[in-house]
């Protein structure tokens, strides 16, 4: 798929096929793409974590409180911690947060690339998900996302609402 259509097409899925998982293969591929993501000074202070067992899945689903979010057969978490990020001398400035974010952004655009549905979640509770999946103190995470494949007869909404261009660049 064209890279621009790839981004122009991808939207947010709240539908998910909880009995078809994502294949191994795919997966990686997506999982990869966040491997390798920029970050800065190149200290990549990430880890994925795939949650797909039953038993897990009930855990982390407790973090957010939306019924699609229960069907999804996979719930990606990228973390991290401030200690293994870069940090600007000039204000203390830490990386983390914009590091895997971007991570995030690669993963969730390769999911599109694979035909798999993302939502970018940040409204989950970080205590309760910290200690489903028995998070260090320092940990954190910024994002989550599930990952599955949308209910037959799904139909994408198929339309963005943007603010034009001239309104959000300058030119100088």
């Amino acid at each position: 798929m064209d890279f621009y259509d790839l981004i122009k097409n991808r939207e947010s899925i709240r539908n998910y096929d909880r009995t078809r998982p994502v294949e191994k293969d795919k997966l990686n591929r997506i999982l990869n793409a966040g491997r390798l993501a920029p970050s800065a000074a190149n200290k990549q202070p990430w880890h994925f974590l795939v949650i797909s067992s039953e038993e897990m899945l009930d855990k982390v689903r407790t973090c957010y409180h939306r019924d699609w979010f229960k069907d999804a057969p996979h719930i990606l978490v990228v973390a991290g911690r401030k200690a293994d990020a870069w940090v600007r001398q000039h204000d203390g400035y830490n990386s983390l947060e914009a590091d895997l974010t971007i991570a995030m952004d690669h993963i969730i655009l390769a999911a599109e690339n694979e035909g798999v549905g993302t939502c970018w979640i940040a409204a989950f509770n970080p205590e309760i998900l910290s200690d489903a999946l028995s998070l260090k103190m320092d940990e954190k995470v910024y994002a989550i996302t599930p990952l599955g494949y949308t209910q037959k007869g799904f139909k994408k909404k198929g339309r963005k609402d943007r603010k034009p261009l001239d309104e959000i660049v300058r030119f100088l």
